[in-house]
């Protein structure tokens, strides 16, 4: 693996903003951007979000996470990440290919966040009542971590990306 290959778990609940943070990560660092909304797209034909489900989509994800780092390119995850165990299994691969790993966590308001789950068009099928659910049951993230608040504008987030990296 080159020394500036890394993989960077974006997480967060639905609506705050991973995906801009993600696709912004991937113009600035390079690499290939996964989305576990694009791997249950092409596993699920009408998905249900059941655990078992959601494990056969992040075992999909984290697979190619580990095919994509094996062939040299840094890897950028978007994923809600919402349990421990989802967080610690891609810190892992990080380390079984020792390459660098960065772990964000994309904060917003809930008000902004409502309102933005209203009025976007995204491959996201996660609606205001998804969005409250998960926000019950996001476990708190335990393993060191960079925060980024997306509740302000894009030029906003923007800046805390790049003080990052």
């Amino acid at each position: 693996m080159s020394a500036d290959q890394q993989l960077v778990a974006v997480c967060g609940l639905p609506g705050v903003g991973k995906s801009s943070v993600a696709e912004q990560l991937t113009e600035r660092l390079g690499g290939i951007r996964l989305r576990t909304d694009a791997v249950r797209k092409e596993l699920v034909d009408e998905p249900t979000y059941s655990a078992a489900e959601t494990e056969r989509v992040y075992d999909a994800f984290v697979k190619r996470a580990k095919n994509t780092l094996k062939g040299g390119d840094s890897v950028i995850l978007d994923a809600t990440f919402r349990k421990q165990s989802q967080r610690e299994r891609v810190h892992r691969v990080a380390a079984d290919e020792s390459v660098q790993f960065t772990l964000i966590h994309v904060v917003c308001d809930d008000d902004i966040v409502e309102q933005r789950i209203r009025i976007r068009d995204d491959i996201s099928d996660a609606d205001v009542d998804v969005f409250r659910q998960l926000k019950s049951e996001f476990e708190p993230i335990e393993l060191d971590h960079e925060r980024i608040d997306n509740s302000g504008t894009r030029e906003e987030t923007a800046e805390q990306v790049s003080r990052l990296f």
